[in-house]
């Protein structure tokens, strides 16, 4: 199980609150990193928190989208941050991720895929004609091509990205119920691994009450 390797999504702007998720999802039987999202982030002490933040795996759930030239120009402004892993969308385009990449330095590069909280409905909505499966096979196609370090998509992906993909594959959208909250495309901590995800990112279903008992919880789903 010490091969089972998690991302706690620390999604507050509460610093006493996240000090507390990292105390407390401590565990010898897990590999954890934490990762930041933009609540956090573009909180007022976000950044002085990241900085100050010693001996942990951190990840800066950024999901930049945009040109080229200011892509690279957010991933170089971030540095300082020394972030493992930092985030952006695969839709930006082929050369984005191209400069981004090239920015990057020591920090893995992630490209995410087509959001978990989104489905066919949603994706026709926006103008989308592809079924997510088919979205998220290209994308993986356009990462690989980048040279891109880990692709974020939902587990339910994860056996079609790894055709293609052969780095790191990371996976939210992770339940231990049936409880969906915003997300659509989830699986269960068992499954996702099965599916070979590599990390998965688990939020409210571990920082929502008490961590301790959910890290168990977790510990539990995954014997």
């Amino acid at each position: 199980m010490k091969n089972n390797k998690i991302f706690i999504a620390c999604d507050s702007t509460n610093i006493p609150r996240i000090k507390e998720i990292i105390k407390k999802s401590k565990t010898s039987k897990l590999k954890i990193g934490y990762k930041f999202g933009l609540e956090f982030l573009n909180s007022k002490n976000g950044r002085k928190f990241v900085l100050q933040l010693k001996n942990q795996i951190t990840f800066g759930d950024y999901k930049f989208s945009d040109i080229p030239n200011t892509c690279a120009s957010a991933i170089k402004a971030i540095k300082d941050l020394k972030f493992n892993y930092c985030t952006m969308h695969i839709s930006s385009g082929l050369e984005a991720l191209k400069a981004a990449k090239k920015a990057s330095g020591r920090t893995k590069l992630v490209g995410v895929t087509i959001l978990t909280s989104l489905d066919n409905k949603a994706l026709n909505e926006i103008g989308f004609k592809k079924d997510v499966k088919k979205l998220v096979y290209q994308q993986a196609k356009l990462a690989n091509k980048a040279k891109l370090d880990a692709i974020v998509c939902s587990a339910q992906e994860v056996k079609i990205v790894r055709k293609i993909f052969k780095k790191e594959i990371i996976t939210p959208g992770i339940r231990f119920d049936s409880k969906l909250n915003d997300q659509k495309r989830v699986l269960t901590p068992k499954q996702a691994y099965k599916n070979g995800s590599d990390w998965l990112v688990i939020g409210r279903p571990i920082t929502k009450g008490n961590i301790k008992n959910n890290i168990q919880t977790l510990i539990n789903h995954l014997n």
